[in-house]
């Protein structure tokens, strides 16, 4: 019968708390054309997670691979045991490998292969998931002048341009672990009365 995504997930971000220690679970975040399944903050790096359950097939994984290469400092792809002899060849190299398997009524993870730093992430893509008012954190933290007339693009280019890009990965995981998502339209409304 195998194993359904929704059986997955919450025994994966228990598995991934106790590796990792202090992380955040960011579900269904849209990353251009496509959509992560999960994201894991850390201090510093962000792990795009694709989870594929013994139902999922392989038709979408590589236009979904390229997203997640393009936004994710690290990347993860999650397997029913049902594809865990072949998913490797679907996979860049650097991407690690988790199973999971139904065990005495749970979920039993196993890491195939660590996922290593990807080398076709791109600090532009990886700033546009961070919305306005968090870069004007960011801003205002790095002494930065407002922009406030100027487009998003505007201001995420200088923040490329003056951040050191390691600094850089650090503020973009702490506006993400303290992102709260029942403000953000009041955030929102206060930035543009601001303008």
């Amino acid at each position: 019968m195998g194993l359904y995504d929704s059986e997955i997930r919450e025994p994966l971000f228990d598995w991934l708390e106790e590796q990792y220690g202090m992380i955040r679970i960011l579900e269904e975040k849209q990353m251009g054309k496509a959509r992560a399944d999960a994201v894991m903050v850390t201090a510093a790096e962000l792990y795009g997670i694709e989870i594929k359950s013994d139902a999922d097939s392989y038709a979408r994984l590589a236009n979904q691979v390229r997203y997640y290469n393009w936004y994710y400092d690290r990347n993860y792809i999650v397997v029913g045991v049902s594809h865990a002899a072949h998913i490797a060849e679907h996979v860049p190299e650097w991407w690690g490998i988790i199973t999971a398997e139904e065990e005495d009524g749970g979920v039993d993870l196993y890491e195939m292969r660590k996922p290593q730093l990807n080398p076709k992430r791109k600090m532009q893509r990886k700033i546009t998931l961070l919305w306005r008012p968090e870069l004007v954190r960011i801003q205002k933290r790095n002494h930065l002048p407002a922009y406030k007339e100027k487009s998003k693009k505007f201001v995420q280019e200088k923040i490329l341009e003056k951040i050191p890009e390691d600094q850089l990965h650090r503020e973009i995981s702490r506006e993400l672990f303290e992102r709260d998502y029942t403000l953000i339209e009041e955030e929102l409304k206060e930035y543009r009365r601001q303008r």
